[in-house]
């Protein structure tokens, strides 16, 4: 099988994933899966029979928010924009949800300001976090697309304890700087290395245990 069956596979599989998890609910919900060593990407709306090889410098409509992630961050491997509802609301409460779980630390790292437009998002991603709001939506990336339906589950559950705790009146703290810092320097080593392995043309492999 080639890179770009497997590929186009894996959105499929990854699709009915997110699909089935709620995660892929809002209109013109879209996905993606970058092909490595090219400017290209697998791409198709969630309500699509199939996806679509699709150059980045090419990128229009849905596909332009993917193709400026995977200009900012040579690391990211998958992409999905739509979510489900409790990251949806995060907008009604500006757009940013703070590290406060350990989990959401390691993986997830550090959300940037929701972006406006698509011409922000680059700015938004400079920290290396793995999710943000565009245009009120979550988008949920991932360094493979295992790691991306992760992320995605990770996100919306968290979004969930924060949304509930600060709409109640309650105040989340954010971990102590200390677990935030650790947590965070696994995550880049972690990005560092799908940058590489994306540079030589392979697929990241999969990060194991914590």
């Amino acid at each position: 099988m080639t890179t770009d069956e497997l590929l186009r596979q894996q959105w499929l599989d990854l699709r009915g994933r997110l699909q089935a998890r709620g995660l892929l609910a809002s209109e013109g919900a879209s996905l993606s899966l970058r092909v490595p060593a090219t400017d290209a990407m697998w791409f198709g709306l969630a309500g699509d029979t199939a996806p679509q090889r699709v150059p980045l410098r090419a990128a229009s409509g849905d596909s332009e928010v993917h193709a400026a992630a995977y200009g900012a961050r040579a690391d990211v491997g998958a992409i999905a924009v739509g979510g489900a509802g409790f990251g949806r609301c995060l907008a009604d409460f500006n757009g940013v949800m703070p590290q406060a779980f350990d989990e959401q630390a390691r993986h997830l790292g550090p959300m940037g300001p929701a972006a406006a437009a698509v011409r922000e998002v680059a700015a938004s991603l400079r920290k290396g976090g793995n999710a943000l709001l565009v245009q009120g939506r979550p988008v949920y990336l991932g360094m493979t697309a295992t790691r991306l339906a992760l992320n995605a589950e990770l996100f919306e559950k968290c979004a969930k304890a924060y949304v509930l705790a600060v709409a109640g009146g309650g105040r989340v703290r954010p971990l102590p700087w200390i677990v935030r810092l650790v947590a965070n320097r696994r995550l880049h080593k972690d990005e560092a290395r799908a940058a590489r392995r994306f540079a030589q043309g392979l697929l990241p492999e999969e990060a194991k245990g914590y």
